[in-house]
């Protein structure tokens, strides 16, 4: 029962992949959204642009939707910068691309990009840890670096501004604190995000597909060396 509401459900591109692997004829579509959104983070709230891109398709003819964040970024050190994260968030984007070709699931490979209304926060730019994804972080530490990272997990909600039209959303966000050596560095990820309004409902599933995100995370990271102590959504 578990693997036929993920084939006629998917919330991860790993699902796609295995309903393909599974005889299943996939159909997937990606369109990108770049939204404005107002975090209540705690007692410093703070504006960012979310990265997001729509997974739409269908599995044996059974239409699908969901949505993954890609990338967080802001103009100040409470998030990465916006001018790093669409780089971040095209690094993650890639490695998803590169799965879905070696699970052979055909898609077209558009990236993100921004325009100057949001480049033009570089003159805003605080100083901060340096930013990295999460791949770099675990690509450091296979070139010989001893690195030991930290995991701050937290639920975030968020207004998001898209189209004249405000929509509540909870984020379940990672901050990761790299110590590589005598450098610090910093990773944020969104691993799931679900309606506010719905949380009764929406709430136990997102976190079960973020723990899954994460479990891949500390996968590689116990295979590539680096030191951590696991963190889960509860």
């Amino acid at each position: 029962m578990e693997a036929l509401t993920i084939t006629h459900s998917p919330r991860r591109v790993t699902d796609l992949i295995d309903a393909k692997r599974g005889g299943c004829d996939v159909r997937l579509t990606i369109r990108f959204e770049i939204i404005p959104a107002e975090f209540h983070h705690r007692t410093n709230p703070f504006q960012a642009y979310i990265f997001l891109a729509c997974y739409t398709g269908t599995i044996d003819g059974k239409g699908f939707e969901f949505r993954k964040c890609y990338a967080r970024g802001c103009p100040n050190n409470l998030c990465t910068h916006v001018s790093q994260a669409v780089k971040i968030a095209n690094r993650y984007l890639q490695r998803d691309y590169h799965a879905l070709d070696l699970g052979g699931i055909d898609v077209a490979k558009p990236l993100f990009s921004l325009d100057a209304m949001v480049i033009k926060f570089d003159a805003l730019k605080k100083e901060g840890p340096p930013q990295l994804s999460l791949p770099e972080l675990i690509s450091f530490a296979k070139s010989g670096k001893v690195i030991t990272v930290e995991v701050s997990l937290e639920l975030i909600p968020a207004v998001e501004h898209f189209s004249g039209v405000k929509n509540a959303q909870t984020f379940l966000s990672g901050i990761f604190r790299a110590l590589a050596e005598n450098e610090i560095y910093q990773c944020h990820r969104c691993f799931a995000c679900f309606p506010t309004e719905k949380e009764d409902e929406e709430r136990e599933q997102a976190i079960k597909v973020a723990n899954a995100r994460l479990t891949l995370v500390y996968d590689e990271f116990q295979s590539s060396g680096i030191i951590c102590q696991p963190e889960f959504f509860g």
